[in-house]
């Protein structure tokens, strides 16, 4: 099997969609302008995709409220610190900062709608 997307509902779909696009790098594969205001954004990869929206038929969970391990996305990066603070100047807030004893560091933030984001530097890179 292979990941197409993976799909949240959120408050704000268009504003969330362009702040990704302009702080995250990420790029728009497909958009509905009408409710419930899909966006697809697809990683640097071409290969992942983001779908988020808000529909109605179901809440938008409290993700200002959850712990990040419960749900956040996480993005592969070579320098999490500049991430941080290029992101923190840009609305987003600190979560945590790790360094781990594999050589990995990550760093948990929220976007300016509550939803975790992780920047990971692994010590073994995961990905190929």
């Amino acid at each position: 099997m292979k990941f197409e997307h993976f799909a949240l509902n959120v408050e704000d779909p268009v504003n969330m969609a362009q702040w990704y696009k302009e702080h995250l790098g990420l790029q728009v594969a497909r958009r509905m302008e009408d409710s419930p205001f899909t966006t697809f954004l697809r990683d640097d990869s071409g290969t992942i995709l983001l779908e988020i929206y808000k529909n109605p038929a179901a809440e938008v969970p409290p993700y200002r409220e959850m712990n990040p391990l419960l749900v956040h996305l996480a993005f592969v990066s070579e320098d999490p610190t500049a991430e941080k603070n290029r992101l923190l100047a840009a609305g987003a807030t600190l979560v945590s900062d790790h360094q781990l004893n594999d050589g990995s560091h990550l760093v948990m933030l929220r976007d300016p709608w509550g939803l975790a984001i992780q920047f990971c530097k692994r010590g073994e890179p995961m990905i190929k």
